[in-house]
């Protein structure tokens, strides 16, 4: 029996039915109507249940989803669909040329970041915080400090706290070879072959067609399915963001930013527009801003002025809206971060504590825990490359984007691809798996030039 994740409306109404009590719908009366007929909430951590609903019950999911769509937000005045961030009181003066040799290897090295990233956070994806610290913990690893490994993990963790089935034969120390497969690589691919066939002027709707023609549709999860599906049922933008999407504020454009940050070195305000752009055919709200707001971060660290990972941060946070609960999510990252005395691997625990506590209720891939834990991490490890990926992995929810996303910034503002440990880079052999066509083995100082060449 096929059961495709992320589409089916009997797991929708579930999903939808927990972010309208998150952004202030009331949805009780549909939660009574749904648990009455006798249908589940939303799967915690998989992407369908495992059987499937009756016609009539399905009926009743696609028509509740329609009501609660037809519902507005009443936090709409402080999360808008379009949002620019105040002008600056004066122009920025020119910055001097860069240094073509200089930029490359930062590209560089943001590239290596982001993998290293990823691959770190692979084999934990959709564990429980408490799975991944008896796992660190059963093998030595704990703070954690380099990939993970089931060389003397306790075979009774091993049965309570399972690998990801699809990671665990490529993403462990004892198997890494190259840089396997993922979705956080995928759409860095994607945005490079966006720039390169319609510039930076593209729209949402020449997005749409780059995924049609270059993207199977298998390698698309929560949001971007759902679009994807709406996109051959014949749905434009904005209406493939909105139409049955519960997941439109999740993790899925937030992984897809890099690209326009580095490509506009010093234009945050810049960076965040083109962000806007893609978002819009799968998110909404803080699903958009959370693309808008790591593109912000890299454009910032990749201009010409030294800076620092709070400055990024901070900069990066004047292009969203202030009072969205995006915006809330990264102050509190970064105040619980900052209120942490020690700064050091183990006292980080606390501040992951925390974290869960204030967004325990969230779903582990919705944008808003994970930005929370992407600023705190880069903030408590202080911009350093493995404390920051490795913070950010060991912090739970979508381990392997918090990790690429970190490693990303990270690996920018250490600018240059020596200066990250080679523990960290030299497994990835310069070489990326990936299904879309024309990138696979490629390496990262390849895809570092072709980064470059895309400024233009």
């Amino acid at each position: 029996m096929l059961r495709l994740t992320w589409v089916q409306p009997e797991d929708l109404i579930g999903h939808e039915l927990r972010q309208a009590a998150q952004d202030g719908r009331d949805a009780s009366g549909a939660e009574r109507r749904w648990v009455a007929a006798g249908g589940h909430l939303a799967p915690d951590r998989a992407g369908a249940s495992a059987t499937p609903a009756t016609p009539e019950l399905r009926a009743l999911a696609e028509e509740l989803l329609d009501e609660l769509a037809a519902e507005p937000s009443p936090l709409a005045a402080t999360e808008p669909a379009e949002y620019r961030a105040p002008l600056p009181p004066a122009p920025a003066p020119a910055p001097a040329p860069a240094d073509p040799d200089t930029e490359l290897r930062r590209l560089h090295a943001a590239w290596l970041g982001r993998a290293a990233g990823c691959l770190l956070g692979k084999p934990v994806e959709k564990l429980t915080l408490t799975g991944i610290r008896a796992i660190a913990r059963s093998t030595g690893n704990w703070p954690l400090t380099s990939w993970f490994t089931e060389v003397g993990l306790d075979p009774e963790i091993a049965r309570e706290h399972p690998w990801n089935r699809r990671s665990r034969p490529t993403s462990l120390a004892e198997n890494i070879d190259g840089m396997p497969e993922d979705d956080d690589l995928n759409y860095p691919l994607l945005g490079l072959l966006l720039i390169q066939r319609h510039g930076h002027d593209f729209s949402t709707e020449d997005v749409a067609k780059l995924w049609l023609d270059e993207l199977p549709a298998g390698r698309t999860f929560t949001a971007e399915r759902v679009a994807y599906r709406n996109l051959l049922a014949g749905l434009e933008p904005p209406h493939t963001a909105t139409y049955r999407n519960p997941f439109r504020e999740w993790i899925g454009a937030q992984i897809r930013a890099d690209v326009f940050g580095w490509t506009n070195p010093g234009d945050p305000a810049r960076a965040a527009e083109l962000a806007h752009r893609d978002a819009s055919l799968t998110h909404t709200a803080n699903g958009v801003y959370g693309e808008m707001f790591v593109a912000a971060a890299i454009a910032h660290a990749a201009g010409p002025a030294p800076t620092t990972v709070h400055e990024t941060l901070t900069a990066a946070l004047a292009h969203i809206p202030p009072q969205s609960r995006y915006a809330q999510a990264i102050r509190f990252g970064i105040d619980t971060a900052a209120a942490e005395p020690t700064g050091t691997p183990e006292a980080f625990e606390q501040v992951v504590d925390a974290l869960h506590q204030r967004y325990g209720d969230h779903h582990w891939v919705h944008v808003l825990p994970n930005a929370a834990l992407l600023a705190a991490a880069l903030t408590h490890a202080d911009g350093d490359f493995a404390g920051s990926v490795c913070r950010a992995v060991s912090g739970g929810w979508d381990t392997d984007s918090n990790g690429a996303t970190a490693g990303s910034i990270a690996g920018l503002l250490a600018g240059d691809p020596d200066v990250l440990p080679s523990s960290w880079t030299a497994p990835l052999k310069n070489r990326l798996a990936t299904t879309v066509a024309g990138f696979d083995g490629i390496g990262f100082d390849e895809l570092a030039r072709l980064t470059l060449e895309a400024r233009a």
